[in-house]
């Protein structure tokens, strides 16, 4: 019973981190460029924006393996 239960917190936990992840994704590759485009922001804004959406995506999606803890700072290595 115990095994069951947390069996469907954690599908409910990694369902809930990809889509926070493919939401995140889809902000960056479809809707900050509309709104840039719209609001008349600069391309270099834009990027650095779709930058930090795009690696808080990849960091929700691979910390779902590794616990609830979320590192400070990113290693480029």
């Amino acid at each position: 019973m115990a095994t069951t239960k947390a069996l469907a917190i954690a599908q409910q936990t990694n369902s809930a981190t990809l889509l926070l992840g493919t939401g995140l994704a889809f902000a960056s590759l479809i809707l900050l460029p509309a709104f840039a485009t719209r609001l008349g922001l600069d391309a270099v804004l834009t990027g650095a924006v779709r930058i930090a959406l795009m690696r808080a995506s990849s960091r929700v999606v691979s910390n779902k393996n590794q616990g609830d803890t979320v590192p400070a700072s990113f290693d480029c290595h």
